[in-house]
């Protein structure tokens, strides 16, 4: 049997990103694979490796079968699609609220160039030669030379009719024709992963990697995405490797499964062996001890060192008697010829908790970076937010103070290499890129809420160490910090395990049930609704 991936005994060079015991790891030809693991496991690492990423010791290697691909450079033949939210340029120039913004927006490339010089490396892959060809000294007659540039030119039609064919299935399982004259900026989290795997299908790999592929698509993309993995394992010769930390999300086209725990990769097996060898969650993660502790939080307790209450009450921003925390009265949100949001009429009183679903592209993140001050149109609009007229003379912060927020663009923004009590440390100023070490008071409540998200451990680890479901962890820290009066949650559970979920809805279920305590929430499945969700709202996309 073929193998394309081998690894036996394994051990990284680098002492820092060692897994914790040697790696024997092999992909046979035929067996499309789900590495899962909890949140820090060591999957990640795992990947690492077999990518080429991290080097083995000295005489050891990874080694490699990529038949019957014609491309040779392990780069060609193996892509890995992280899925980061990005939204910026492939250089990482990039800051939180540029999505909105006009200006930045006619600056960005449109997907349909990205998508045109993606087919155009896919086609470079294929045909690229080695340093061995490029000196190979061929004893040949004229004849056969000339025999073989023209057999090489029929492979490369050949080649140039499978991409193209790739190409079409894309772009119409994905609806793409719907997306190549939009600037990448302007997609949504949805549809920059549609893009994102679609770039990297073109390019026609050997392996292909995929990391939590599902997450942030809409129940139709998910289902269309699966079908499409399903038929493209089928009819070519992809392996598919997909890297999860929900673990209730492995489709059926996958043969087998690769536990990583405690750094320690275990061995493969059958899907079947694994849903009978799987643990079911328990029905509460959060302990009572931890839910007592907030529900019993005093409001107003902390102070900054301008003076102002950390954990200041939303209600004193609002009109006497007051009840209103989010009015919109026909609400238009427009980027060029595309109009995003229309005549939206939205009333949110306080205690209320909204869920917030729809198709991707429909808004949903737009209408809440509107709630959060971040996007300029809301001053073209007719909002109230906490009982005052938007654009009335309040500033950001004043609105900022009272709301705790995260989303996938805030993961994106907040990659900084800092000790990650800073990060949940920026929350209680709502700045994003200043940061400054807490004061031992501010510590303090930081510390709480590290803890109450299962993080304390990491308060001095620096952020980009920590694996990514841990990196959303400190976020929702960041966001409960000073005890807002408006929660706003855009897909809050991305990335996590199916533990952790389980840990984020008890929190949000119990800070929800404290007094005057608002929430927005954003998310594509319906069973990570919180028990207290009590309105929901659909929003579809505009044609």
């Amino acid at each position: 049997m073929q193998k394309i991936i081998e690894v036996k005994g394994g051990v990284v060079r680098h002492p820092q990103m060692r897994m914790g015991a040697p790696i024997d790891f092999e992909l046979l030809a035929g067996e499309q694979l789900a590495i899962v693991g909890d949140n820090g496991s060591g999957k990640t690492r795992l990947v690492d490796v077999l990518t080429g990423k991290c080097a083995l010791m000295p005489m050891q290697e990874v080694k490699y079968d990529f038949a019957p691909s014609r491309a040779k450079m392990v780069s060609d033949n193996i892509k890995y699609l992280t899925f980061r939210d990005s939204y910026g340029t492939t250089e990482g120039v990039y800051y939180y609220q540029q999505r909105w913004n006009q200006n930045d927006i006619e600056e960005t490339p449109l997907v349909r160039d990205l998508l045109a010089e993606s087919f155009r490396m896919a086609e470079e892959g294929l045909t690229r030669k080695t340093v061995f060809d490029k000196f190979l000294v061929r004893d040949e007659t004229p004849e056969q030379e000339q025999e073989r540039l023209r057999q090489e030119a029929e492979d490369k039609r050949l080649m140039h009719a499978e991409l193209e064919k790739v190409r079409k299935h894309l772009y119409e399982i994905f609806h793409l024709e719907q997306l190549l004259d939009k600037h990448i900026i302007l997609l949504s989290s949805g549809e920059l992963r549609k893009f994102q795997l679609t770039k990297t299908l073109l390019t026609n790999p050997r392996v292909l990697i995929m990391d939590n592929p599902f997450i942030g698509l809409d129940v139709t993309a998910r289902a269309q995405l699966a079908e499409f993995l399903t038929l493209l394992t089928r009819e070519t010769n992809v392996s598919v490797v997909l890297v999860l930390s929900k673990t209730d999300d492995i489709p059926d086209f996958i043969t087998h499964v690769v536990t990583v725990k405690d750094l320690k990769v275990g061995r493969k097996m059958t899907q079947q062996e694994f849903k009978e060898s799987s643990e079911p969650v328990p029905a509460r993660m959060l302990t009572e001890a931890k839910a007592k502790a907030i529900l019993e939080m005093e409001e107003g307790r902390w102070k900054m060192e301008e003076g102002r209450s950390l954990m200041a009450d939303g209600r004193s921003q609002m009109e006497d008697g007051e009840e209103t925390v989010i009015e919109f009265r026909n609400v238009n949100i427009r980027y060029g010829e595309r109009t995003i949001l229309k005549d939206l009429n939205l009333t949110v009183k306080e205690g209320e908790h909204w869920a917030l679903n729809g198709e991707n592209g429909a808004g949903k993140s737009t209408l809440l970076s509107i709630v959060c001050a971040d996007n300029p149109q809301s001053y073209a609009n007719d909002i109230v937010l906490f009982g005052h007229q938007r654009g009335k003379g309040e500033s950001i912060w004043d609105i900022k103070r009272h709301i705790g927020y995260i989303s996938p663009e805030m993961h994106r923004a907040y990659m900084k290499d800092i000790p990650a009590i800073d990060i949940v440390a920026s929350g209680l100023s709502d700045v994003s890129g200043l940061y400054r070490k807490p004061k031992p008071e501010q510590r303090a409540v930081c510390e709480f809420w590290m803890d109450i998200f299962g993080v304390k451990q990491y308060a001095d680890t620096t952020f980009l160490k920590l694996s990514s479901g841990e990196q959303r962890l400190v976020l929702l820290a960041r966001a409960f910090v000073k005890d807002p009066a408006l929660l706003i949650l855009d897909e809050p559970l991305h990335g996590l395990d199916l533990k952790n979920r389980r840990l984020v809805k008890d929190i949000i279920e119990v800070f929800c049930q404290r007094p005057h305590k608002t929430m927005l929430m954003v998310t594509h499945y319906r069973e990570e609704y919180p028990k207290n969700i009590d309105h929901e709202i659909y929003l579809k996309k505009i044609v």
